[in-house]
């Protein structure tokens, strides 16, 4: 039983060391991920004032990581595409939060979709060699 809670102790620093990793190299990464985190988590306890409050923010640094130089380990066709739909999206979702025209669940919908595709770059920059 130790042995199988040291060894997931271990795995998971080591997942958080490279996703640590991913953003240590790439600032712009990092920046969208403290908005991100600053507004995801607390609209998961049905808490949307600081994505409505913040949405022009997180759809401005989603903005800057596309405009951004990608670190040549993590530059490929894919993560490119995700970043270029976490930009469109988050540009999206500010639109229509500064409209009132979406409701609450649909903001968390795609705020949660926003979640996926930022995790979805961060699992790209983490794979091993696949440039």
């Amino acid at each position: 039983m130790k042995k199988i809670i040291f060894l997931l102790s271990l795995i998971t620093v080591f997942i958080s060391a490279k996703a640590q990793n991913a953003m240590s190299k790439w600032p712009e990464l990092k920046s969208f991920h403290g908005v991100m985190s600053q507004t995801f988590h607390p609209s998961e306890e049905g808490n949307l004032q600081p994505i409505k409050e913040r949405s022009k923010e997180l759809a401005t640094k989603a903005s800057a990581l596309s405009k951004s130089n990608i670190p040549n380990e993590f530059k490929n066709d894919k993560v490119k595409k995700a970043i270029l739909k976490l930009a469109e999206d988050s540009k999206k979702l500010n639109k229509q939060i500064e409209g009132k025209k979406i409701s609450d669940a649909d903001i968390i919908k795609s705020l949660n979709s926003l979640h996926d595709v930022f995790h979805q770059i961060v699992g790209l920059c983490n794979k091993e060699n696949e440039n």
